[in-house]
């Protein structure tokens, strides 16, 4: 594990860069310092690049947003999320949910993720095969949506959760609930869900696939040790662990590396092989 300035230190190891998007390359409003220099000059040295987001929505929609904010967007090869992965499997009828209740951040944004499909949506717990998870209200707390997954799963159903992360920052080092947490919740009290997205494996494979680049030159970017990094290392892949992310508030004082090896302990993950602050620019991990 050795902490790197910039990702060009390392470029020469990988054939291709895959980022994970909130905490990496803007927080929710505003793109991180350093994003948009380290993606063009790793696209100038050849390098292959892509987008792995734990995203309840399709690909689309979030190619699109990381371009509103400025950043360059067409110079990702593939942008992959965990909405576009269920979306696939239930396209390619891999799975059949039935009829679906939905839990999102916004109004009809399972309407807009269902794009193309045949789905059968039901606003009522009590006409439901299933549910699916995939976002939930800026700012909330999650009692509501715990209210209705207590519900659900008093009824034996099965919950497909697009959003695997426990938590997302935002601005101002806000951490933001998320789908995850509940779905891990949901879990561990018995109920029954199918996790799309990071860290398990299949959105991997896919990218992997996708970019046609071997696993040992691929360099897996993320500010999630549960998630980027496990994933990540699973998949064969190298790994950049970003400090100033969803775990920013670690980072504030003392040594990254033993703040990244307590962090790792704490999330039963493995440990990165290299660690940085941002992803162009000066380091301020360096203590």
């Amino acid at each position: 594990m050795h902490i790197i300035d910039s990702l060009m230190a390392v470029a020469d190891q990988c054939d291709a860069v895959v980022f994970d998007q909130w905490g990496v390359l803007h927080n929710g409003s505003t793109p991180y310092p350093g994003a948009a220099e380290a993606i063009v000059a790793l696209a100038a040295a050849g390098k292959k690049l892509a987008v792995l987001s734990n995203s309840g929505k399709r690909a689309q929609p979030n190619r699109a947003r990381i371009e509103a904010m400025g950043l360059p967007a067409h110079l990702f090869v593939e942008v992959m999320t965990s909405g576009e992965a269920f979306w696939q499997d239930v396209q390619k009828q891999r799975v059949d949910p039935g009829r679906l209740f939905a839990i999102t951040s916004q109004p009809g944004d399972a309407q807009k993720w269902a794009d193309n499909l045949t789905v059968n949506w039901t606003d009522t717990l009590e006409n439901a095969d299933a549910i699916l998870l995939m976002g939930m209200p800026e700012g909330g707390d999650g009692s509501d949506e715990r209210a209705i997954l207590d519900q659900a799963r008093s009824r034996g159903l099965p919950l497909y959760c697009t959003n695997p992360d426990r938590g997302s920052p935002r601005a101002d080092g806000v951490v933001q609930l998320s789908p995850g947490a509940l779905a891990h919740a949901y879990s561990e009290a018995g109920g029954k869900v199918a996790f799309y997205g990071k860290p398990h494996r299949p959105v991997f494979d896919a990218l992997t696939k996708a970019l046609d680049a071997a696993p040992s030159s691929t360099l897996m970017v993320g500010d999630s040790l549960e998630h980027d990094v496990a994933g990540g290392t699973s998949a064969g892949w190298k790994t950049v662990f970003v400090t100033k992310g969803l775990h920013a508030d670690a980072f504030e004082t003392g040594d990254a590396l033993a703040a990244t090896t307590q962090l790792a302990g704490e999330h039963n993950a493995p440990l990165p092989d290299y660690v940085i602050h941002y992803l162009a620019g000066e380091d301020e991990t360096h203590g």
